[in-house]
């Protein structure tokens, strides 16, 4: 009977023997696609990574223009409001100087 069971045994062997080089084969293959996804991550990582860089240093460039174009505006206000003074003092004095007459 121990000898039968071994030539079962080994009939069971080599019929497996096509589904295991089937199943290494399909392993391996899977292992490259797996490296292939892998290193094309990265590539999208990478340039991901530098488009995120170009658009942060954008968004700095265009705060420290909003920054310059505030203070330009605010300086602009303070001109405004010191002009208006003057002329409302040039009017007041025009009337004063017309009601004299």
């Amino acid at each position: 009977m121990a000898e039968s069971e071994r030539a079962n045994d080994l009939r069971q062997t080599f019929n497996l023997k096509p589904f295991f080089q089937r199943a290494s084969e399909a392993e391996d293959r899977l292992s490259r696609l797996e490296a292939a996804l892998a290193s094309k991550k990265d590539t999208g990582n990478e340039e991901n990574l530098k488009m995120i860089s170009e658009l942060q240093s954008k968004l700095e460039d265009a705060n420290a223009q909003l920054i310059s174009e505030r203070e330009k505006s605010q300086k602009l206000a303070e001109e405004n409001a010191k002009l208006q003074y003057r002329i409302h003092h040039l009017v007041r004095a025009l009337k004063e100087t017309h009601h004299e007459q």
